[in-house]
């Protein structure tokens, strides 16, 4: 898109980017109304969480489980500079799904501290991620559990895939929770093929790649 036609099309008062992964979202789930996490302070105003926010749904696919997304790795409102870039900012946001213990499960706000940490590391390094990186986490990603995933690879979003949008491309990265064993498996040769590797077994019984926390 040419920066007449973004002119033309959007107002400073629009959420460009923004709307773009809502549309998205609601091709997957309809009226569903997501829970939300909002950063208290914004980043450029100097609050300490990059990412604007954290949507999460509920989904019933393959099983019963929390559907996190992003918003803040790509560029979310209004901006005529980046109007027709290839890439939107980082090019990417990230998903995660969570494998749902209960009705009552609300103990998911580790997820929103998970992914702002990450936030963090990309917006301080300037490092990006693409499918078939991994890293550790360094404990369990739940704090205080005796969770043996310990380590995240990151894939494309089975269902999100990717969008184009008036910002250039934005890739839906799911993360995938991996055990310290798997982990321990891949740091002997840490190439995206043997990630991929990994990732095409366990999506022999997960397609979705739903993070199971009491995975061993």
């Amino acid at each position: 898109m040419d920066l007449e036609t973004y002119k033309k099309q959007f107002t400073e008062d629009d959420a460009v980017g923004w709307d773009c992964i809502d549309e998205k979202l609601a091709d997957i789930y309809g009226e569903q109304e997501p829970g939300h996490y909002a950063a208290e302070l914004p980043y450029e105003l100097g609050g300490e969480d990059p990412l604007n926010g954290v949507s999460f749904y509920t989904s019933a696919k393959q099983q019963p489980h929390f559907h996190f997304v992003t918003y803040g790795f790509s560029e979310l409102y209004y901006d005529e500079n980046s109007a027709g870039s290839e890439y939107s900012k980082f090019g990417f946001e990230l998903t995660f799904r969570l494998k749902l213990e209960s009705e009552e499960d609300d103990e998911i706000g580790w997820v929103y501290n998970m992914l702002q940490n990450i936030a963090r590391y990309v917006f301080q390094t300037g490092k990006w991620f693409e499918p078939f990186h991994f890293l550790p986490a360094g404990a369990p990603i739940k704090m205080d559990s005796d969770s043996e995933i310990t380590a995240l690879a990151f894939v494309s979003d089975p269902e999100l895939g990717k969008i184009d949008t008036p910002h250039g491309e934005v890739a839906f990265l799911q993360i995938v929770g991996l055990t310290t064993a798997e982990f321990q498996e891949l740091k002997k040769n840490p190439t995206t093929t043997e990630v991929e590797k990994l990732i095409d077994k366990l999506q022999q019984n997960n397609k979705l790649l739903i993070t199971d926390l009491e995975r061993k």
